[in-house]
């Protein structure tokens, strides 16, 4: 299908789906902290919002595997359109439903609003990566998903900033002040809406509703290749490890020997996690792009520096509106971590396996640096997580389903039910936090990224051992069965 003019000027409408995952995954970081002061919830407890979140991914995509397997594909049958506009009702549904859980000032209601908010957005990652390869040529799906990619990142980057104006009022609140419960509740109206809204866009768009009847076979067969199942593990602790990092910063900065800030005073450290992850995608989506190698080498400097810059100046307007631009300084004082990652993507020279190896050792190292130190350079080393994580998705992906061939879609429905890592994890460091402290429950992290590193090279070992050179075959352009997710 060639995307004509018509689904030109739809498009943005169905991309627009990526920022609200980012927007909503991020901004649960702001929600962590008003939930654990109000409701006298212990650090673990608090954690809970992430695996409401990240729980409902994995109940949604295992759902929608078991009703494939047995009755077939449903997106199939009722075309892509209509499955992506039945995710953001559901969504939608889930948003409005904080309305009167704040009202009933009940935790599991909250945690309830927020799991079904995630199961709109299972629904939602399943039918949209696929819907946006199909709008246009094979040759340049790659490009549209990288667009779609750095619209979620906007998302993650601008959602908490977003969310804490909205609920604080402002981000200059003094520290301890208390923030009533109702004061979730507009937002997620507004959440609400915009979810209707888009549904009704995209209802009324012209966009193809993309149907399809192949038979689907019933066979397990994707679990016999080993790098599908090192891959899920990956998939998992990836997930987990990204989250539990800024799930936990909140209580972190608020220790005395790190920032000592309450939570209302940290929005600005949690966007520049977020935008870290803005930033690699960024730099990584220059890849898919035919540019010669000079062109690349600078472009590979460029757009970090861009994207960075992105993010102080959103920081900027928010932060100068609130006459609190001494802030700044802390994201000033970030940039050489970005000339870190820089120097990283020269060095893994953009192969798959490659990456992980450098990249999971270059965040375990910056753990550890957290680890060993305290105040705002343990903060930062922390928060440079962000910029390793930002790859790992791909490469982990491309990697894992490589040679799968047939059960390619299969392997892929498998380890989207592995963002469960984002449920799990970092209740398991709040529980850490809670029985020793929370600076020494950052060696979960440590633990993750020593586990990614070992996969990067586990994985080029179990392809190689089936004839696939994977990153040789990526750095020539040879393009391997199965390798390609959508």
């Amino acid at each position: 299908m060639k995307q004509d003019a018509t689904n030109k000027s739809s498009f943005p409408i169905l991309i627009s789906v990526f920022f609200f995952w980012g927007f909503v995954a991020a901004s649960n970081t702001i929600l962590i902290p008003i939930f654990k002061k109000h409701f006298a919830l212990l650090q673990w407890q608090s954690q809970m919002v992430d695996f409401a979140f990240y729980t409902a991914y994995f109940v949604g995509s295992l759902v929608y595997f078991l009703i494939s397997y047995l009755k077939g594909d449903p997106l199939g049958k009722i075309g892509y359109k209509k499955g992506l506009i039945l995710g953001l009702i559901i969504s939608a549904i889930g948003a409005l439903g904080f309305v009167p859980a704040a009202s009933a000032q009940s935790f599991p209601l909250m945690l309830t609003s927020l799991f079904i908010v995630g199961l709109g957005f299972a629904l939602q990652q399943i039918v949209a990566n696929p819907y946006v390869i199909a709008l246009g040529s094979a040759a340049t799906g790659s490009h549209r998903v990288s667009l779609a990619g750095g619209i979620n990142s906007f998302g993650t980057m601008i959602g908490p900033l977003l969310l804490s104006i909205a609920i604080f009022g402002s981000l200059t609140l003094a520290p301890g002040t208390e923030v009533a419960l109702d004061a979730v509740k507009m937002p997620y109206i507004i959440l609400c809406i915009a979810f209707l809204l888009f549904a009704l866009l995209l209802g009324i768009s012209n966009l193809p509703p993309i149907t399809h009847h192949e038979h689907v076979e019933r066979s397990m067969g994707a679990f016999k290749y080993p790098q599908l199942i090192f891959g899920m593990i990956a998939i998992f602790v990836y997930v987990g490890v990204e989250v539990t990092i800024q799930s936990n910063l909140p209580e972190l900065m608020r220790q005395s020997n790190m920032l000592g800030l309450d939570n209302t005073k940290t929005v600005h450290f949690i966007s520049m996690y977020w935008g870290s992850l803005m930033i690699g995608r960024w730099t990584g989506a220059i890849t898919v792009f035919n540019l010669s190698n000079t062109k690349k080498k600078i472009m590979t400097v460029l757009v970090p520096l861009l994207a960075y810059g992105t993010i102080i100046a959103v920081n900027y307007i928010k932060l100068n509106a609130a006459n609190d631009l001494e802030k700044m300084n802390d994201l000033y004082a970030y940039f050489p971590f970005v000339l870190i990652l820089i120097l990283g993507f020269f060095m893994a020279q953009e192969k798959p396996a490659r990456t992980m190896t450098l990249f999971s050792t270059l965040a375990a190292i910056m753990m550890i640096v957290g680890l060993m130190t305290t105040g705002k350079m343990a903060v930062y080393s922390f928060i440079s997580g962000g910029l390793f994580c930002s790859v790992m998705w791909p490469c982990i992906f491309s990697l894992s389903i490589a040679g799968l061939g047939k059960f390619t879609n299969q392997g892929s429905s498998m380890l989207i039910m592995m963002i469960l890592g984002g449920a799990i994890i970092p209740p398991l460091q709040g529980y850490i936090s809670d029985s020793i402290n929370i600076h020494s429950s950052y060696i979960i992290p440590v633990i993750c990224f020593t586990y990614l590193a070992f996969y990067g090279w586990k994985s080029k070992q179990v392809l190689q051992s089936q004839g696939i050179d994977y990153d040789a075959n990526v750095s020539e352009g040879v393009e391997v069965a199965g390798a390609e997710l959508q």
